[in-house]
């Protein structure tokens, strides 16, 4: 299942342009494409990695030879550095009532955060010097912010956006 494009990826979304320029991303989870898109029109070099068949395939004939597309869980299936690695993680608790497929897309584990541990476990060691992480994470994840601690990161918040049920945020890690 393709991630559609929500309220998470326009709040990142308006964020990319200012750290993109000239520079080698990364866009984890890139689902339908849209922030790679957004980092390619001033970025040296984009990739853009996914789990989902449907979203490499996709993104694959959507942007050609412009964006390197890779199936890959997290880091998996990259070896480079990059000076901004981008990344709306699925963040939602696990929720029974969900259908495996869309969960994928979504769900960030039993308690929300577990796909984003370990992101931060194995980030640092594909950022250049200097590098950057433009981090989106909701209320909903959990403790989100220990985790940077955690892992070494200092964090600085950039947006955020209040939702019905939620409220979005939008860090830079370094």
């Amino acid at each position: 299942m393709i991630y559609q494009p929500a309220e998470d990826s326009f709040l990142l979304k308006k964020h990319i342009a200012k750290y993109s320029k000239n520079k080698i991303i990364l866009d984890m989870g890139t689902g339908s494409g849209i922030l790679a898109e957004e980092a390619s029109k001033n970025a040296k070099k984009v990739y853009a990695l996914d789990t989902d068949k449907e979203s490499i395939d996709y993104c694959r004939k959507k942007f050609g030879n412009k964006v390197d597309v890779r199936k890959s869980d997290l880091f998996s299936n990259i070896k480079e550095k990059f000076d901004l690695i981008i990344f709306n993680p699925p963040y939602l608790p696990k929720d029974l009532r969900e259908d495996e497929k869309s969960a994928r897309a979504t769900t960030g584990g039993k308690k929300g955060f577990e796909i984003i541990e370990r992101f931060l476990k194995e980030a640092k060691r594909h950022l250049n010097k200097d590098g950057k992480i433009l981090f989106l994470f909701s209320s909903l994840s959990g403790d989100v912010e220990n985790l940077f601690k955690k892992y070494g990161f200092k964090a600085k918040k950039i947006d955020e956006e209040k939702l019905f049920f939620e409220k979005l945020y939008a860090y830079l890690l370094q």
